[in-house]
């Protein structure tokens, strides 16, 4: 409903330790990048619409399959693939969400900006444990935005990872 998400990211590369922590405001349009410790963030003004991880209304199923094994009860997952097309038309996506509860599994989208993303969820939980981490943390509140491009969602991802 608050077209709001909060990526966390722990990265260790080349005996380097990053923590990237960012809260998307989709309806307010803008990003901001919080470094908790330090108690300070940035704001850049954000370029994308929200897509939830739900199964759109215009997907068209791809079939269903078993993730793990089918020999005997408990040893796989049935899942549905849906694919379609992204909210503002610029490309495409594949995604993959639990027969029984329809909770995602892994979603991939492709653009001709970005070409493939491809996202894995793993240890999902039902519902929101932390409804707070979804605000704005108070020493955030007067942060002015960054005269910078807009950010793409799908650019996040690859700016992390180069």
């Amino acid at each position: 409903m608050g077209q709001r998400l909060r990526l966390f990211e722990l990265v260790d590369y080349k005996n380097k330790t990053m923590n990237i922590d960012l809260l998307l405001l989709f309806r307010e349009g803008v990003m901001y990048e919080i470094a908790d410790k330090e108690r300070t963030c940035t704001k850049q003004a954000l370029h994308a619409q929200f897509h939830p991880w739900q199964v759109p209304k215009d997907a068209t199923l791809v079939g269903p399959a078993i993730l793990g094994s089918s020999s005997s009860p408990g040893e796989g997952l049935l899942v549905n693939t849906w694919t379609g097309d992204l909210p503002d038309k610029t490309g495409k996506y594949f995604a993959t969400f639990t027969e029984f509860g329809c909770i995602p599994v892994s979603s991939a989208f492709h653009t001709k900006q970005f070409g493939w993303l491809i996202v894995n969820l793993f240890d999902n939980v039902k519902g929101i444990t932390d409804p707070s981490l979804l605000e704005l943390p108070a020493f955030c509140s007067n942060v002015p935005t960054k005269e910078t491009q807009p950010v793409h969602f799908s650019k996040l991802f690859q700016q992390r990872t180069n």
